[in-house]
């Protein structure tokens, strides 16, 4: 594992670059969920590494290894974090592959961007984990009232009295800079999801332009980004060009995949899935023997309140 620093649009990003074990299949950035630090996606990526596919990390703008000062004076935004740092980040990949296949996988916001700017030619594959468009209204019952009181109670209080959203106080997972908490709000409360900001905050998108294998993976038993909201986002492509798919835990000897839970490491067994070399990569996954411990129950809530991003 190699440490480096990303120039993004006016922020340097903390990211980390897992070489490949053994012949190298490709190279892929993975663009983390809200709230997720890239340390949790250590397991999965040393895991892809020993499968010849090198794996860049990365930490968001004024989010984990990439803060820079106090949360509170941070101006990032949800769209800042879409747009300029994904870019930036695969355009990093780029640079350090400069020859050979080039994918992208993108974890809940992480695999929202891509339809807003072109991708470097070389990428020939981009999967979607638990990344959908949808609305509170999505959720499950059990769930629904813990995302309401999240954006309308618990969100709203903790940013009037500290500046940014308290996510480790409230015991709700990360500290998140309030912008990417409002825009996020915005667009999880609204029907239309993200729509609402084309031509203005957000470019339009190209699902029509011509891009590389796209791969829509949703876990069954999600109830952040349930499978309809994947499904929706999956129907704004034209229908020859999307290989959607349901994750079952069951099919794969798992008791719950969930929304963050899937790239932790008791979720080992859906890994050849997410990667796409399906029996290729074997039936199990192996685990690699040094890795850090699955985040803590208010870490893993802090994807667990993430309604549709």
């Amino acid at each position: 594992m190699e440490r480096m620093t990303i120039e993004a649009e006016g922020a340097l990003l903390a990211a980390r670059l897992y070489r490949p074990v053994g012949p190298l299949r490709a190279h892929q950035v993975l663009h983390g969920a809200t709230g997720v630090p890239q340390l949790y996606y250590r397991p999965f990526a040393e895991w892809a590494a020993s499968r010849g596919v090198a794996t860049l990390t990365y930490d968001y703008r004024d989010f984990g290894e990439s803060g820079t000062g106090p949360l509170r004076r941070s101006r990032a935004t949800f769209i800042d974090w879409m747009l300029s740092d994904q870019q930036a980040a695969e355009q990093a990949l780029a640079r350090l592959a400069p020859e050979g296949s080039l994918r992208i996988i993108g974890h809940s916001l992480g695999g929202l961007g891509f339809s807003f700017r072109v991708p470097d030619p070389r990428v020939d594959c981009i999967t979607t984990v638990g990344a959908g468009v949808g609305h509170v209204s999505d959720h499950p019952w059990s769930y629904r009232p813990l995302a309401l009181a999240f954006w309308y109670l618990l969100g709203p209080v903790g940013i009037a009295l500290t500046g940014y959203l308290p996510g480790r106080h409230l015991a709700l997972g990360a500290d998140l800079p309030k912008g990417v908490y409002w825009q996020w709000r915005r667009w999880c409360t609204r029907h239309g999801f993200y729509s609402h900001d084309f031509g203005s905050l957000l470019p339009h998108p190209d699902y029509e332009r011509v891009t590389p294998a796209l791969r829509v993976l949703t876990m069954a038993d999600d109830p952040v980004v349930p499978p309809a909201a994947c499904r929706r986002y999956a129907d704004c492509f034209p229908a020859e060009r999307v290989a959607y798919r349901i994750l079952d835990p069951q099919a794969h000897g798992l008791r719950r995949l969930g929304h963050i839970q899937v790239f932790s490491r008791a979720s080992a067994p859906v890994w050849p899935e997410l990667l796409g070399l399906g029996e290729e990569a074997g039936p199990s996954a192996t685990m690699p023997a040094s890795t850090p411990a699955t985040p803590s129950t208010a870490s893993v809530l802090t994807g667990a309140l993430e309604p549709t991003a």
